[in-house]
């Protein structure tokens, strides 16, 4: 799949909507898990992730296609990073309160190296 265009904008007229979204919310919490899933399940987009800083948690969904009906389910791991746990990625951002960017960097790489 190509690069996101510059500015991070897809027209979605030119380009294949993107395997995986991932929302940073602060504010929009409630918009995040609703509306702009509900409009990604319409754009048939895989993978949803909302990132809920406030709490530090991550919600991710798989985006299902039934009988010609869209959905989305909750997920704990990725399917569309195959091996990729939610559970590591919400641990790595809880370990980003406390430690810096390289500590959890050594983290992460190390709980990579336990599942390959």
């Amino acid at each position: 799949m190509p690069l996101i265009p510059q500015g991070g904008i897809i027209d979605l007229d030119q380009n294949e909507p993107p395997d995986l979204v991932i929302e940073i919310s602060k504010t929009s919490l409630s918009d995040d898990l609703g509306q702009k899933r509900l409009l990604y399940e319409d754009l048939n987009i895989p993978e949803y992730w909302v990132i809920d800083v406030q709490n530090a948690r991550i919600v991710a969904f798989a985006i299902t296609h039934h009988n010609g009906q869209n959905g989305s389910q909750r997920i704990a791991q990725s399917q569309v990073l195959p091996g990729l746990s939610i559970d590591t990625l919400q641990e790595a951002l809880r370990l980003s309160r406390s430690q810096d960017q390289s500590q959890v960097g050594q983290w992460l790489l190390q709980q990579f190296r336990l599942v390959s």
